[in-house]
């Protein structure tokens, strides 16, 4: 009887012995997370910083500067904003503005119509759907380079497949009027499937209750889309137009490739124009001004639609 009235007391003391171990052993768990996590994010920071940051900061100092290439790299002179005076005093120059943000507003636009359209399809049952997602993702696989290669012959005006089947002899990428439609178009054609795959994959995590409950209140189709679907896809469609905006006003290799900024200038956006400041013309400080006035341009649009779009994600 008296070992067993001592037999509870040996446990108590097991159980606060392994309370205890649990307690270390928790300890050092978190210790390890509180470890683990600048040992992981400060090399990438970092990274950034040497990467991006400095020579970031180095292409802004350079804007207010003046600086020939015989000159060494930190011997320029402060100009203060007389190169960002100088960009908006050349007509060439602004001619370059224009023309990328009305090539960007249409492209994208193009893009989000078109792959929001394919979406729909694809996230129907349609015959043979899944062979159609494959081929989808065909001409955004294809480098830019290679694909502005190809579409540069299959547009030759006289060997071109394009004239062929159209039974002309168009000049697309030597007729002002025509260049920067022809230029659009292949842009089009290999950036829409990544419009289509972020937006059918949005589609498809959709709940389907708010569809099921319209189809009971006597929805049309039309009605669900436009009421329902569009407003929950909405998140979506953000990402799609901010990233393909991104992307499109620095748009660069297929126009190199294609037209070179030609006829014309016809085709010469804020990208080659600053390619050629600073590779051709070796203006570093002229370049550099223009790409911040290309960095702030995009942030001021991204900001601006975040802030239009807001309401209708919250509706």
């Amino acid at each position: 009887m008296v070992a067993q009235q001592f037999e509870p007391a040996g446990n108590y003391a097991d159980i606060i012995e392994d309370d205890a171990q649990t307690e270390r052993r928790n300890a050092l768990v978190r210790l390890q997370d509180r470890i683990f996590v600048p040992l992981t994010v400060v090399p990438t920071v970092v990274a950034s910083v040497l990467v991006f940051g400095i020579p970031l900061a180095f292409s802004l100092l350079l804007s207010f500067q003046g600086w020939k290439i015989d000159s060494g790299l930190l011997a320029g002179k402060f100009v203060g904003f007389a190169n960002y005076q100088d960009l908006f005093t050349d007509p060439l120059f602004v001619s370059s503005l224009y023309l990328t943000m009305g090539y960007t507003v249409s492209t994208v636009t193009v893009e989000l119509l078109l792959g929001l359209g394919v979406a729909l399809l694809l996230n129907s049952r349609v015959p043979f759907v899944r062979i159609f997602r494959t081929a989808l993702i065909i001409p955004m696989m294809i480098t830019p380079i290679v694909a502005a290669l190809t579409w540069k012959l299959l547009l030759d005006p006289t060997y071109g497949l394009v004239n062929a089947m159209l039974g002309t002899n168009t000049v697309w990428l030597g007729d002002p009027d025509l260049a920067l439609v022809a230029v659009g178009i292949v842009n089009v054609w290999q950036n829409t499937p990544f419009v289509a795959i972020l937006l059918l994959a949005g589609l498809q995590s959709l709940p389907s209750e708010p569809v099921e409950a319209a189809a009971v209140d006597g929805a049309n189709s039309w009605q669900t889309f436009r009421h329902v679907t569009l407003p929950l896809l909405m998140p979506y469609i953000v990402v799609a137009v901010l990233l393909r905006t991104i992307f499109e006003f620095r748009s660069f290799e297929n126009i190199w490739v294609m037209t070179g900024g030609g006829p014309a200038n016809s085709t010469k956006l804020l990208s080659v124009y600053t390619f050629e400041a600073s590779f051709l013309s070796f203006d570093l400080t002229l370049a550099a001004a223009a790409s911040w006035i290309m960095l702030a341009i995009v942030m001021v649009f991204c900001v601006l639609f975040i802030l239009a779009t807001k309401p209708k994600e919250i509706q």
